[in-house]
């Protein structure tokens, strides 16, 4: 019996993972970006990556005190990798920019000629060019947007490939309740896109228009005594349907206040990671961290990150 309602939980997140991680446009972007976010099951809506304290909200930037440089690289089964570096600061007195690059892609594709014969390996590459402004409205709450710059490239064959380009915006609200505790709302990917032309590539190719999902994200967190509990809700549609709700959430407990255990659980994925903090120039200005991660089907991934504030 317990067997049986563990197989059918296991089945319902798995659809809603492939309904929004891996069946719709842009899931690179709904992977997770950093080691530490990955670990705790990226529910960070409401929380500070300081890896890449834009990605899961944009309104964090107008609370920032320092400059915070990032850079991460997840590498994944069947020949996927994941791959992200960023900078944000605080524009005094109460704004704050950023600007970050994300790299998905799938490498090692074995191409073939129309006979059937090998060629050489081909690779997919999709690229996000984030700019970040946010602006505190009042002491304790900020609201802030990324604008996305987007670009998929597809090998057809081993001399032909077809791009797709297109923007898109998250909005996100950030409100500090209280010495310990954040709020967060965030909506992600409004009205982005790919536009296709595959005239040049088939006699009855043409342009196209393929949309990522919009997902509208509510997230706390709560930090207090070297522990850190963070987790958000998150309601998936495709503009017209709706596709379902994913729940992400995670622990981490610094020790000392320089080593850190966290574990999580969100995107179809069960997170461990570990987290060291260092002086490299002043004291605790750099952090690196590494987070493996396990999906429903046995698929794998290890992302490390670094993380400098300066």
């Amino acid at each position: 019996m317990i067997k049986r309602i563990i197989l059918k939980l296991s089945c319902v997140f798995s659809i809603v993972f492939c309904q929004d991680w891996g069946g719709q446009s842009g899931s690179f972007l709904r992977m997770g970006m950093t080691a530490r976010s990955i670990a705790m099951g990226g529910g960070f809506t409401a929380d500070l990556d300081n890896n890449f304290p834009v990605f899961y909200n944009p309104a964090w930037s107008a609370f920032l005190t320092k400059r915070h440089f990032g850079s991460s690289y997840s590498n994944l089964t069947l020949d996927r990798r994941l791959a992200s570096t960023s900078i944000s600061f605080a524009l005094p007195p109460t704004a704050g920019l950023g600007i970050a690059w994300v790299y998905g892609g799938v490498s090692n594709i074995q191409g073939r000629y129309s006979t059937g014969m090998k060629s050489s390996k081909m690779q997919t590459g999709e690229n996000a060019l984030l700019i970040t402004f946010a602006q505190r409205i009042l002491p304790w709450m900020s609201i802030g947007a990324n604008f996305k710059i987007l670009r998929y490239d597809l090998p057809i064959t081993q001399a032909d490939q077809v791009s797709g380009s297109g923007i898109g915006f998250d909005i996100g609200i950030l409100i500090k309740t209280g010495d310990y505790s954040t709020f967060g709302v965030m909506v992600q990917d409004v009205s982005s896109n790919y536009q296709w032309d595959t005239n040049e590539l088939y006699t009855q190719g043409g342009p196209y228009k393929e949309n990522f999902p919009t997902i509208y994200r509510i997230g706390t967190r709560f930090k207090k005594n070297g522990m850190n509990i963070a987790g958000d809700v998150s309601i998936i549609t495709d503009h017209d349907s709706y596709y379902g709700i994913l729940l992400r959430a995670g622990v981490e407990y610094a020790f000392l206040d320089q080593y850190y255990f966290r574990g999580g659980y969100g995107n179809g994925r069960l997170g461990f990671g570990l987290g060291y903090k260092y002086g490299l120039f002043s004291p605790n200005d750099s952090q690196i961290d590494y987070a493996f991660s396990m999906d429903w089907v046995s698929q794998t991934g290890h992302t490390i990150s670094y993380a400098f504030n300066f």
